[in-house]
């Protein structure tokens, strides 16, 4: 077994990195890192140096890594039914529906593997339930759905579709939070409108309460469908199970990934049951999804937001964080604002902040920084204070060296 696997326990870190420039393709811009183990909001490298992950899994870790209760769910299903396709039912793949059903509008659920593929879902979903004439959709600029192709199409941002031109028809980007553009685009050919409660990669904006009246009343008048892209915010991380929560409206539609498995890969469409009957059998598939080992996971994640009142804390620490981070605002002028809910936040800078990631990563601290000049903080809804106080302490100092970034 040794030989066949090239002696793998003898490789360091630039054997690793060789392997993948050899086998792998480099469709990534890779850290020089070689991530060995996760536990909480801890990482460790292959080197031995540990890193504090406050942006955990790109969001994924919701509940931290490797969570016990998640660990042993998988353990336990995995020595019972790994994979199971959908030509049969199987237990974890219809409690974990019921559990997200429950927790939201009562919708019906369809699984699969990823983000991208739940807005696939969705998008054809809403195609296929409104009338023949209704083909168009609406997004907004700024936004993320993901990379597959209808998915990437929604996302309102040109660097995402530079070399796949032309992209699919049918698809009208708008301002986000611009009611005014939201009522000039809509029309009768409108299906559906696909937003972002907060927006993740466009760097942590909100939608406004009018905002999302609006789109609520002009797909009711329309007769159009309001999809919410909930990869990033559902499962808790802005204090509510999904961030919808924190408006007086109910969408249609949906999606969710990321934080459901607790670092399986699953993701998932809901819609309330009416228009989820449209979805009849080979109008849609998916050969892996739903399937026990990674529902077991998602029950497992919900679980153990309950158990732990996790909720309850994302708020709790999301506060005391942004109140760390307001402090630093006072002390450096390069933190323009603080903006966000719950521990979902962005450090609006007034420069560039890959250095400033950079830097923090050298000191043993992972933030992200997206759109050029915001920090996200996304620490696992399982972050204590003294993490917390460390993070910052490093970003501090980091900042601190602000004329040699």
């Amino acid at each position: 077994m040794e030989a066949a696997c090239g002696g793998i326990n003898d490789m360091n870190t630039q054997d690793v990195i060789a392997m993948f420039n050899e086998y792998v393709i480099g469709n990534y811009g890779r850290l020089p890192r070689v991530i060995t183990r996760g536990q909480g909001n801890r990482l460790r490298d292959l080197d031995g140096n540990e890193i504090l992950d406050m942006f955990p899994g790109w969001a994924v870790s919701g509940i931290g890594h490797c969570h016990p209760k998640v660990v042993e769910a998988i353990r336990k299903q995995a020595g019972e039914l790994l994979h199971m396709d959908n030509t049969f039912y199987n237990i974890p793949q219809g409690q974990l529906a019921k559990l997200l059903s429950e927790r939201a509008f009562g919708g019906k659920c369809f699984f699969c593997n990823s983000g991208a593929e739940a807005n696939e879902a969705a998008l054809k979903l809403a195609r296929r339930h409104t009338a023949k004439e209704k083909y168009k959709f609406i997004t907004a600029e700024r936004g993320f759905h993901g990379r597959t192709f209808a998915a990437v199409t929604a996302t309102a941002q040109p660097k995402y579709h530079d070399g796949f031109l032309p992209m699919l028809p049918g698809f009208v980007y708008v301002p986000y939070n611009d009611i005014d553009a939201m009522h000039e685009a809509f029309t009768e050919e409108v299906a559906a409108v696909l937003i972002e409660p907060i927006q993740g990669e466009g760097g942590i904006h909100e939608a406004t309460p009018e905002y999302m009246q609006t789109i609520r009343d002009l797909c009711d008048e329309h007769g159009a469908l309001m999809i919410l892209d909930e990869v990033q915010t559902g499962l808790g991380r802005t204090g509510r199970w999904f961030g919808y929560q924190h408006y007086e409206v109910t969408p249609d539609i949906i999606t969710l990934a990321k934080a459901l498995g607790g670092g399986a890969a699953i993701g998932a469409m809901m819609a309330r049951p009416n228009i989820a009957a449209s979805l009849v059998p080979g109008t849609h598939a998916s050969t892996f999804g739903g399937n026990p080992l990674a529902c077991a996971a998602g029950i497992a994640v919900i679980e153990a937001i309950e158990e732990g009142g996790l909720l309850e804390h994302a708020v709790t620490m999301g506060d005391y964080t942004r109140n760390k981070l307001e402090a630093l605002k006072e002390k450096h002028p390069v933190i323009d604002h603080i903006r966000g809910k719950g521990l979902m936040l962005g450090v609006q800078l007034t420069m560039p902040g890959a250095a400033i990631v950079s830097r923090c990563l050298g000191k043993g601290l992972r933030v992200n920084c997206t759109q050029d000049s915001v920090l996200r903080f996304m620490p696992s809804m399982v972050v204590t204070t003294d993490e917390i106080d460390q993070a910052i302490s490093i970003l501090d100092e980091v900042l601190g060296e602000g004329e040699t970034l």
